[in-house]
């Protein structure tokens, strides 16, 4: 007998992990308290769809370190890699021996990915290349995450962001080519001035993106249900997400044709 009993229902299978399209990661702590029981439920319901848990905001630093191996041993178990988010640049305004601590720690403690971000700071490009190469040669994963509006992250309100302005798309595609040239695993693009905090979504700058960079090498923030099934509608079920662990199995019912509104259901579909 089959693990699922209804596999006679025609969906959009799901390719064997490590993917690389197709890739959902889910939000870990931050707008709720997780810890193993509950991510236990999560992981062992919807292992197969997932592929990576990303903490967020620095809340692992919250976290006492047996609590915080056990969760990332438990990611681990089901096949899932462990991201830190992007925390490191807070810690950036803390100095050169801060970072290397930071690097060596988050490898003591079993993070697979470093999320290098800098929505709230300014780094020349050639600093962040080092950041990135200094990550890789630590045996991580370095994600840069690259964006169009200054001042991005904490779900900051679009008024508070008009006044920061945007950089043109061309800048950060360039950017994100130099941070692939370098070994980067993957680019997060900001949600943030293209679908977030924003009065009428960019989607010129996600058509920009995925031409001139593809598919495999980018992940779209899109956690809220609209976004993320735009996305799945205009780019089909093997675009790469980033969405709130409370998502997954709405984004995984997208992704496999089963089910979503109006404008999607039905018409997600695969040719294997």
């Amino acid at each position: 007998m089959s693990e699922y009993p209804f596999d006679f229902v025609r969906m959009n299978k799901v390719a064997e992990k490590p993917r690389v399209k197709g890739v959902t990661e889910i939000r870990g702590p931050y707008y709720s308290v997780m810890g193993t029981h509950y991510l236990e439920d999560v992981l062992s319901t919807m292992h197969p769809y997932i592929d990576s848990l990303k903490f967020a905001g620095g809340s692992f630093s919250l976290i006492p370190e047996k609590q915080l191996k056990a969760i990332i041993d438990l990611a681990h178990r089901y096949n899932v890699i462990v991201s830190t988010g992007g925390f490191i640049e807070y810690v950036l305004t803390q100095g050169v021996e801060a970072v290397h601590r930071y690097i060596e720690t988050c490898k003591k403690v079993g993070f697979d990915i470093i999320e290098i971000s800098s929505g709230f700071i300014t780094i020349p490009t050639d600093d962040w290349l080092r950041l990135v190469e200094k990550v890789q040669k630590s045996g991580l994963k370095a994600k840069p995450e690259v964006g169009i509006q200054f001042g991005a992250g904490g779900a900051s309100k679009a008024e508070e962001l008009e006044g920061e302005g945007v950089r043109a798309v061309e800048w950060a595609i360039q950017q994100a080519k130099r941070f692939i040239n370098a070994g980067a695993y993957m680019i997060m693009i900001e949600s943030e001035g293209i679908t977030e905090s924003v009065k009428t979504w960019r989607t010129d700058a996600v058509s920009k993106i995925i031409d001139a960079l593809g598919l495999e090498k980018v992940m779209f923030e899109a956690a809220d249900p609209d976004v993320f099934a735009w996305y799945v509608k205009n780019y089909g079920p093997e675009v790469n997400l980033f969405v709130d662990h409370s998502q997954i199995v709405q984004l995984q019912c997208l992704r496999s044709g089963i089910w979503g509104t109006k404008s999607v259901w039905g018409r997600v579909v695969t040719y294997k």
